[in-house]
């Protein structure tokens, strides 16, 4: 919600008195109990005294309810958030506001706000008072270890009359949404082979070599430099034309993530498929933030969030909110029903991608052969295998996932196994190692710039 929000009324509403005598407290509904036994007891008995108080024991919780719904608070809320994305295990703060915008004053008000359980009990506050005109703020905080979307609201707030006889409930119609990403860590500045200087030099080269005439122009327009006006190509048309701009070029690298259900066990924040996902997210932005433009994919093909040209996010947009669309999206990405690589492969198999760096489960004889094959389509591949199994029994990897390994990296790829408990800055360091003795000693081929 937003200040100047939603406003609840405390009058009447679509369940008239009903809803009202509904609202009765245990306390209220005792008085009128023991109210309407005590009458009756009296008329049986011919005690107008005992009458009396039967009356007054009914009358009162009656009366306040009477007052309660007849009386109008007009009351405004609005819920603000701070930060709406946060990384799993981080704390958001939550900031309510009241605001009475009649001209008497409220009486005892409970606000409660609704928060999924995974973010922590429901949060409850007492406001005694609120003077016409006046304003109340409170907050609270949520925490989740578990990635997702969660939403906040309704906010809700209970009316009671000063006895305590009666509360009734009124609800606002906003909700807030709070999107809880992978965690993510600082990888350490390792050069990574496909990076491009980013302004074309190869060509700029090959322009210098094809001579004037190859030069395509463009109309001049406002602003652009006499000094870059192509004066033949201006006799020829009739009008001003210049030179085009050198156009930037971006090194492109893929982060394939393997989220088929079929290659991960267990569950939870500590599983081997929250690491996946964490270490797909933390070289997401580690990569944007070094100048690449990258593409998420995932075993399904599917490409995510598919901006920019090919599904690449980060040449035609400002990196922080390619990462920040890319977080959201791993925030709710679930496990696939899907057993094969193929897609994916289908999807790589279409263009030359300089780099690719792939986070796969359990890979058996079949998918390790697909998963070889991706390598043909990339100048340098990293592959950081998972062993599900060796996870949650606390293992470390089996002999079946070094066969794998072998498999891959006879390939091309530079693979490592990922051991439970494993820190994804020491396997990046790890992988540029093995990277460079793999350049040395001649057993990669087709490799350019590598890392160092």
């Amino acid at each position: 919600m937003t200040p100047g929000g939603p406003v609840a009324e405390s009058g009447e509403d679509k369940g008239g008195a009903r809803a009202a005598l509904s609202g009765l407290t245990t306390r209220g509904r005792s008085f009128l109990a023991a109210g309407v036994a005590a009458a009756v007891c009296a008329y049986v008995l011919g005690q107008s005294d005992l009458l009396r108080v039967g009356l007054l024991l009914a009358v009162l919780p009656l009366l306040c309810v009477g007052v309660l719904y007849r009386t109008r608070y007009r009351v405004a809320g609005s819920r603000r958030l701070s930060p709406s994305r946060v990384p799993a295990g981080s704390e958001a703060r939550v900031q309510l506001r009241m605001d009475n915008v009649t001209r008497m004053p409220t009486g005892l008000l409970m606000l409660q706000d609704h928060v999924p359980y995974v973010l922590g009990p429901r949060p409850r506050f007492v406001l005694d008072r609120v003077e016409p005109g006046g304003r109340r703020e409170v907050s609270y905080r949520v925490r989740s270890d578990l990635r997702g979307r969660y939403p906040l609201g309704p906010l809700q707030l209970r009316l009671s009359d000063p006895f305590g006889m009666c509360e009734l409930t009124r609800s606002f119609s906003a909700y807030d949404t709070l999107t809880v990403v992978p965690r993510t860590e600082p990888l350490p500045p390792v050069r990574l082979g496909g990076e491009a200087s980013g302004y074309g030099e190869g060509r700029q080269r090959s322009l210098s070599l094809a001579g004037e005439d190859d030069v395509i122009p463009r109309g001049y327009r406002h602003g652009d430099d006499l000094r870059r006006v192509h004066w033949r190509s201006t006799a020829r048309y009739g009008e001003l034309m210049v030179r085009r701009e050198e156009q930037p070029q971006r090194a492109r690298c893929t982060v394939l993530l393997d989220t088929r259900r079929s290659a991960y066990q267990g569950a939870g924040p500590d599983s081997a498929f929250e690491w996946a996902v964490s270490g797909a997210a933390s070289a997401l932005v580690h990569l944007l933030e070094r100048g690449f433009a990258v593409r998420l994919l995932t075993d399904t093909g599917s490409s995510m969030p598919g901006e920019g040209a090919d599904g690449f996010a980060g040449a035609t947009q400002e990196s922080a909110d390619s990462a920040g669309l890319m977080m959201d999206t791993l925030a709710v990405v679930e496990h696939s029903d899907s057993v094969d690589l193929s897609p994916a492969y289908a999807v790589l198999r279409g263009g030359t991608e300089g780099l690719l760096v792939a986070f796969f489960g359990d890979l058996d004889e079949e998918q390790t052969a697909v998963a070889a094959r991706m390598r043909q389509r990339s100048a340098v591949a990293v592959a950081f295998v998972l062993d599900s199994a060796g996870w949650t029994q606390g293992a470390g990897p089996a002999g079946t996932v070094e066969d794998r390994l072998r498999q891959l990296r006879e390939a091309g790829w530079t693979a490592l196994a990922v051991p439970s408990g494993a820190a994804l800055p020491e396997l990046w360091q790890q992988a540029a190692r093995q990277r460079s003795e793999s350049a040395v000693t001649g057993g990669t081929t087709g490799f350019s710039g590598g890392w160092s």
